[in-house]
């Protein structure tokens, strides 16, 4: 392996060429016309050498690095990989390469790792899933789009609300209240009147997904002028032990509920287990209902009803209008119930 005295430099590359080292950086960069002997004489020194670009010197130039960053909370989580995925598509077809980054759900990490992807020059920086509500964190995020801006780069809230009327982002939402609405609103017309509704917030940890999935939920409940119990919103994560554990604390609770909403389908696996644990049938005592509608939501027994996201679209989205600024810069997707065996009406005198 080659030291740092040992790589290969520009110096290098231009002397085997036979060409100045400011010729090489014109072909590296692609901004400066040169002739195509030359530029041809270039590029097969640079492979001969083995010559790596350093990345650090070219962002310092001012170059584009052609690459997308990705941001997400965990990587395993089966939405994300989907929108991952549509990022993915969008990026090679736009010449991009792309680059993930996970945050674990911390949102100073996110902080860091945009700021770090703006001192790359990366074309995007596209964050998915649920945003902080912290006062601090909007306020440096904005600062970061406001520096991405001015570096020629773009941030992307994707599956996330605006920062403000006058920050220059790239939105790409769905209706994720309206998804939370349609649902509750199928539940309360089968007949369900107490519904517990599982992955609100934990006090203090207020994101923008939870909240705009109970305030469906609530706002259904108002239509149907069906009050709801604020003692059946369970603040849990979004993976399936989180539901699990927080279907297992209704339960020890004693509370009377015929049916669940689950803020994500990982949250539903969980609670039906927990469910099954407690000799409580599906959909036969009580219903279930998911969010995402992932993949595997289908085989479950008995198929989940879930809310439909546009998962990969809002990807390709993402990345189509960051990399296409001529484009509206705000759109918002829509989501849908898709209606599989897991809910049915409560049974007479529950």
């Amino acid at each position: 392996m080659l030291t740092d005295d040992e790589r290969v430099t520009i110096r290098d590359v231009a002397a085997r060429a036979g060409v100045s080292a400011t010729t090489v950086s014109r072909v590296i960069k692609g901004d400066y016309p040169v002739a195509q002997a030359t530029r041809t004489r270039v590029l097969r020194a640079m492979r001969d050498l083995d010559y790596v670009l350093n990345v650090h010197a070219r962002a310092l130039s001012g170059a584009s690095t052609k690459m997308v960053a990705f941001v997400l909370d965990d990587v395993t989580g089966p939405s994300f990989a989907y929108v991952a995925k549509g990022v993915e598509q969008q990026a090679t077809a736009e010449g991009r390469l792309c680059m993930v980054c996970t945050t674990h759900g911390d949102p100073a990490r996110e902080l860091a790792v945009v700021e770090a992807m703006r001192e790359q020059r990366a074309d995007a920086v596209i964050l998915v899933g649920g945003g902080s509500l912290d006062d601090a964190y909007v306020e440096r995020m904005t600062h970061f789009a406001h520096a991405l801006d001015k570096a020629g780069s773009r941030l992307v809230l994707c599956g996330r609300p605006p920062l403000g009327r006058d920050v220059p982002t790239t939105v790409v939402e769905y209706d994720n209240e309206g998804g939370a609405y349609a649902m509750t609103s199928h539940l309360l017309s089968q007949g369900h009147r107490h519904i517990a509704m599982l992955g609100s917030d934990a006090p203090g940890h207020a994101s923008t997904t939870k909240l705009d999935r109970v305030r469906g939920f609530v706002r259904a409940h108002e239509s149907f002028g069906v009050p709801y119990d604020p003692d059946l919103i369970i603040p849990t994560g979004f993976g399936r032990a989180d539901g699990y554990e927080g279907a297992r604390r209704l339960i020890a609770l004693g509370a009377e509920f015929t049916a669940v909403f689950a803020a994500t389908d990982m949250v539903a696996i969980g609670v039906l287990a927990a469910l099954r644990e407690a000799g409580r049938r599906v959909p036969d005592d009580v219903s279930l209902a998911g969010y995402d509608d992932i993949p595997f939501a289908a085989d479950l027994e008995p198929g989940l009803t879930t809310v439909h996201i546009p998962t990969e679209e809002l990807g390709r989205t993402a990345v189509r209008l960051a990399l296409n600024r001529e484009e509206r810069q705000h759109v918002v997707l829509g989501t849908h119930i898709v209606v599989r065996n897991s809910v049915r009406p409560p049974l007479r005198g529950q």
